[in-house]
């Protein structure tokens, strides 16, 4: 708008000053060589003007003429550049589309129609070759173009990226080295190099790299304080066996950088704790807990004090859960705390609360120790341990779909610094509706039964087999006989077999006595039916040798009869009333088990006419 009114204004100008003209007419003269010229002043204006037209356009024209063969080249020239820079254009969009083959052949009639004199020609060539695999043209194209200081930044980046696909790090880290050096705010050396440094283990190199990407306004500050404090951590912890003062302030800078970095809290709280500072390190392991929940934290805060007991240690561990109340961590911690001083309800207490909020593997894993430890249930710890296999995985440390069971400054599987997070791996994520119900039963104690009554014996033999069998042995058997089926609960069963053969050797040495006659063998057997309810009760060994007593008092007394019916002198059935005294006193004597015999057979009995030579057998 501004320049049609100046248009407008220098028209104006024009019409006045040509109105000025007309009303003051006159002649202009000219006199030159002997000729007279007059005219209005008017019309030698117009002529004038005419005059400078016509040579301006004569001008141009011998111009035109002069220099029209530079501008024929030139125009070639533009054109042939005009076509370069086209097939440039249509080539770089070929690459972008993944077309490589047609991003070699604009790239190399590019190349051509410029005369090798583009870098940007180059460039499309070498990435072309590097998009189709061919390395060995990619390589050779990014080193033809270190040569140029124009292209040489794009060089190394080429063959930084080469060397990573033929995996040589050491390559690599030199390409982007220079690259730093060449230009110190480039992003993608000041990164690489920092990675490559922490990955070696270099650690003051690696910091002195994160420094300078700091200063170049690379990163922001949040990931510079983030990025120091593990870079800290690593060569703390790679210092504090070998050099505790040296590693002390670098964890504690850690701390002071990143709180909530729980490595850095840990190795700090160790170090001070070795000094003898435990409220320093319970101060920072405080300041972490509130952060970051983190099972290694409870475990180095009860610990800080060597030589504590595990009560003080359950102390402890409850002042820590409290900073932060309704933890799941903080519960755990404190039920396995309360395991070690045999707390066992507050534990039991603690995992429930957790089963029913947030179940884990390591819940019910820590609820089959407790089991085991309090109770020795083994069906309950079975129990619990099948029902950890089917429960949410817990939180590990976690990097580029890598798990591992210590935290690491670097992923190992791509180099990135800070990358390992205290998390549930990918893909072990549980739906609340899949996670199995929990009885309250199974959280109760178990009911221990009482010890059950020991079972009465069985007789081996119905009664009229007892009959049967008594009538078939000899007197002397009839008495052993029942001696061994009495209880015995001093002897094992096989102290009693070794007492059985003993008696019947003894029996053997004995003579043989008549037949006992029908009735008296009715007593015994209904004497011993008699007795048999009566061993459900656990007998002394009072109890056990009145019967066996009484029954060869009944024995004797059939023995006495049998004789006088069969005529049997006087003297022997006195003598054989005798012996049957003494058995009875040596069934009266204390038995002892067969392990504690003596070696002594004990002395010699009183009576003359005893028939067993001297010897006593002990039962």
């Amino acid at each position: 708008m501004i320049r049609v009114l100046f248009y407008l204004a220098i028209i104006f100008v024009l019409a006045l000053g040509g109105a000025w003209v007309a009303e003051r007419p006159g002649i202009v003269t000219l006199d030159w060589e002997g000729y007279r010229i007059q005219a209005s002043l008017m019309i030698s204006l117009i002529a004038l003007l005419a005059v400078v037209v016509v040579c301006i356009v004569v001008w141009g024209i011998f111009r035109f003429i002069v220099h029209s063969p530079g501008m024929t080249s030139r125009y070639f020239k533009r054109r042939r550049k005009d076509r370069g820079f086209d097939a440039l254009s249509r080539g770089l969009l070929a690459l972008g589309a993944g077309d490589s083959n047609r991003a070699r052949k604009f790239g190399m009639e590019a190349d051509k129609l410029l005369k090798g004199n583009e870098p940007a020609a180059k460039l499309l060539l070498a990435q072309s070759a590097q998009m189709s695999g061919n390395s060995e043209e990619s390589r050779k194209r990014f080193e033809a173009m270190l040569e140029d200081n124009r292209s040489r930044a794009v060089g190394l980046h080429g063959l930084f990226i080469e060397a990573e696909r033929e995996q040589e790090p050491e390559a690599a880290r030199h390409f982007a080295e220079q690259a730093s050096e060449m230009v110190p705010g480039l992003k993608w050396a000041g990164r690489a190099v920092l990675g490559y440094q922490a990955v070696s283990g270099d650690w003051d190199a690696a910091i002195k790299s994160l420094e300078r990407n700091y200063s170049a306004k690379m990163i922001d500050k949040k990931t510079y304080r983030r990025h120091k404090a593990v870079l800290l951590t690593a060569r703390a912890l790679e210092l504090e066996n070998q050099s505790p003062d040296q590693a002390r302030p670098m964890a504690k800078e850690a701390h002071g950088l990143a709180p909530d970095l729980v490595p850095a809290a840990l190795v700090a709280a160790r170090l001070f704790s070795r000094r003898g500072d435990y409220r320093k390190a319970s101060k920072m392991l405080e300041a972490t807990w509130k952060l970051s929940q983190h099972p290694d934290i409870p475990e180095a805060y009860s610990h800080v004090r060597p030589g504590d007991s595990a009560l003080d240690r359950l102390n402890r561990v409850k002042h820590l859960a409290s900073l932060r109340s309704h933890s799941t961590e903080g519960a755990l911690a404190l039920a396995e705390a309360a395991m070690n001083s045999k707390e066992f309800d507050l534990a039991r207490d603690k995992l429930k609360s957790v089963l029913r909020s947030e179940p884990s593997q390591r819940a019910f894993l820590m609820m089959a120790d407790l089991e085991e430890a309090e109770h020795g249930d083994e069906g309950r710890v079975r129990e619990w341990l099948s029902r950890a296999v089917r429960a949410p995985h817990d939180k590990v440390w976690y990097a580029d779909g890598v798990v591992s069971a210590h935290w690491a400054p670097v992923s190992p599987k791509t180099g990135r610094l800070d990358a390992y997070e205290w998390r549930v791996p990918e893909g072990e994520e549980v739906k609340g509706e899949q996670i199995e119900a929990i009885d309250d039963s199974l959280f109760e104690p178990p009911v221990l039964a009482a010890p059950a009554a020991p079972a009465a014996p069985v007789a081996e033999k119905p009664e009229a087999k007892v009959a049967e069998d008594v009538l078939d042995l000899t007197p002397a058997e009839k008495v052993e006989e029942t001696e061994v089926k009495q209880p015995v609960v001093e002897q094992p069963e096989v102290k009693q077999e070794e007492a059985k053969v003993e008696a019947k050797g003894a029996a053997t040495e004995k003579p043989v006595a008549p037949v006992a006659p029908v009735e008296a063998v009715a007593e015994v057997a209904e004497s011993a039916a008699e007795k048999a309810p009566e061993e459900t009760k656990e007998p002394t060994a009072e109890a056990a040798d009145k019967p066996a007593a009484e029954d060869e008092a009944k024995l004797s007394e059939a023995e006495a009869k049998d004789e006088q019916t069969s005529e049997v002198k006087p003297e022997e059935a006195k003598a054989e009333k005798e012996e049957d005294a003494e058995a009875g006193k040596e069934d009266n004597l204390v038995k002892f088990p067969m392990s504690h015999l003596p070696d002594d057979p004990g002395p010699e009995p009183e009576g003359k006419d005893s028939k067993d030579d001297g010897y006593r057998f002990f039962r």
